[in-house]
């Protein structure tokens, strides 16, 4: 059962979906809960979550990293924040995470993907923003095995996507940001929505091998980006049509 302080917000979440492949509209997996364990197969439904916190609140007695999920973590007490996807197994996802009433260096500026309890897995920190830069776009990987999820991966292009865009920076030669202040959150003029392209890879729960993430690695020599932003927006406008 999931952490009842675990559910402090549930952010403004949207995704657009590009088949690698194989489709079927089934979706075998019940299992909705981030933190509950599942074993799925290709085109099932698969449910994690992303936590947006201080860099300090992942850590358990200030030295052990938990997955979100772990009741010894105090995430509630800290204002942190979740969003909740559900993409399908080995489709290339793009997820959006709208900011236009919400601002990732408000709550500490990190993020963490996670899933699973008695099997957790959670990704490495990733920095989102702070009151000088803001990190707009991810890649994630789920990795699987046997259906199990195992590993999650935030991959560096290391600042390829910089290229030819004066208003961004190259922070650590790995993620490109923009300036916080030029964020419509903070008066300025630019979208900065958290965009995440999620893919996959390992086998599913029949050992069918997922492809999607290295269908993106062949696809990384043209540009994603447009496809994205493109995307993006017209998530971003649809809801703002609403709310």
């Amino acid at each position: 059962m999931a952490n009842p302080g675990l559910w402090i917000a549930l952010l403004v979440a949207f995704s657009g979906v590009l088949s690698t492949g194989e489709s079927s509209s089934s979706d075998t997996n019940t299992v909705f809960s981030p933190c509950s364990d599942t074993l799925v197969q290709r085109s099932d439904g698969f449910t994690f979550g992303i936590a947006f916190s201080a860099r300090t609140s992942f850590f358990f007695n200030n030295s052990l990293e938990l997955s979100p999920c772990d009741r010894r973590l105090s995430l509630s007490s800290a204002g942190s924040q979740i969003s909740v996807f559900r993409p399908r197994v080995d489709e290339i996802s793009l997820l959006t995470v709208n900011t236009s009433n919400f601002q990732p260096d408000s709550v500490g500026g990190y993020m963490v993907a996670f899933a699973g309890r008695r099997y957790a897995a959670r990704s490495v920190l990733a920095f989102v923003a702070n009151s000088t830069y803001t990190v707009t776009s991810f890649t994630l990987v789920l990795d699987f095995r046997k259906g199990r999820l195992q590993n999650m991966f935030f991959k560096r292009d290391g600042c390829a996507s910089c290229a030819g865009r004066s208003s961004f920076v190259c922070l650590n030669n790995q993620d490109c940001a923009i300036r916080t202040n030029n964020c419509r959150n903070r008066g300025g003029s630019v979208d900065c929505s958290i965009g995440i392209q999620l893919t996959f890879s390992g086998t599913d729960r029949h050992e069918r091998v997922l492809n999607s993430w290295y269908e993106v690695q062949n696809l990384r020599q043209y540009s994603l980006f447009n496809l994205y932003a493109n995307l993006r927006d017209s998530l971003t406008s649809q809801y703002n049509r609403f709310f």
